[in-house]
């Protein structure tokens, strides 16, 4: 490749690449919401016992509070606690002539955590348990769980010397595949070169690692000589979960990168980096150190 076109490729790549501080796939705003969420695998919302309701309007408030939690993207499941489940235990207290429900979240030792207060309800309505009351109660409470939640995870990941916020994250770095030239190795490189100055400790093996990450490049023509690249960035934990994903799209003239990278290679990784170590951030729940 002329040396005289690189300035120009730079130049374009770099204007594409200008919006990638929005660099996630699908719906981000949800995924961050759901990726910090709280500490159970299953939130177990038992019938309650203390809620001043009968028998049947006490089960329809826990059937309530597990799909209003849901709707918040908790792992939330009406009916009894099963081993190792935390749990969301309602009550109620009557205040003059309203009552006021309860919330407590209990870890699955039983141990009470934090709890939420919500609105108050006529007394009346409340004795009489339309599914309708309770349905409005349950909606109200959940944004307000879902956050007590967040905070009891924060805390818990805060106080542990060994959780992703107290020390540095591992990648074990997979590789580049599907690039044209020699990208896949000048993306490599560069990887390894700039993401552990954003905190992420980068690894060649699996062994230890808290994440995955590899790259993929494809290529399509296009009319008048040119073709499009796109460049994703797939970051998994360490179950092989999806944690997150960073995207690049870019048109530029036909075999323009048909052998060497160079320094498009440093410019892509420059703007992929910090969108990947947010995928990191997303997913623990917490800005980790070093980061």
């Amino acid at each position: 490749m002329s040396l005289r076109l690189w300035p120009l490729l730079l130049a374009a790549l770099l204007a594409g690449c200008g919006d990638l501080p929005r660099p996630f796939a699908g719906n981000p705003g949800a995924t961050a919401r759901r990726l910090s969420q709280p500490p159970p695998a299953r939130l177990a919302v038992p019938k309650p016992e203390t809620a001043l309701l009968g028998d049947a309007a006490g089960t329809a408030l826990s059937d309530a509070l597990a799909d209003a939690l849901l709707a918040q993207e908790v792992p939330a499941v009406a009916g009894p606690p099963r081993t190792g489940d935390w749990r969301l235990v309602a009550s109620a207290e009557l205040r003059d002539t309203d009552v006021v429900p309860v919330f407590t979240v209990q870890d699955p030792a039983g141990v009470e955590q934090e709890t939420s207060q919500g609105s108050a309800v006529p007394g009346a309505a409340w004795a009489e348990g339309a599914p309708q009351t309770l349905q409005r109660v349950a909606a109200a409470a959940a944004p307000n769980i879902a956050s007590l939640l967040t905070r009891i995870e924060a805390a818990r990941r805060q106080s542990d010397p060994n959780s992703l916020v107290n020390r540095p994250t591992r990648v074990f770095f997979k590789g580049v595949r599907g690039a044209p030239g020699d990208g896949n190795a000048a993306l490599e490189r560069q990887i390894r070169s700039q993401l552990p100055g954003l905190g992420p400790v980068v690894q060649d093996n699996p062994e230890g690692a808290d994440f995955a990450l590899e790259g993929r490049v494809v290529t399509e023509p296009l009319a008048g000589k040119m073709m499009r690249v796109e460049i994703q960035w797939r970051v998994d934990d360490a179950q092989g979960k999806e944690a997150g994903k960073v995207a690049q799209l870019q048109e530029m003239p036909a075999g323009t990168l048909s052998l060497y990278w160079g320094d498009v290679a440093v410019v892509v990784v420059e703007q992929a980096a910090p969108g990947i170590r947010e995928v990191l951030i997303n997913w623990i729940g917490a800005k980790p150190p070093g980061s």
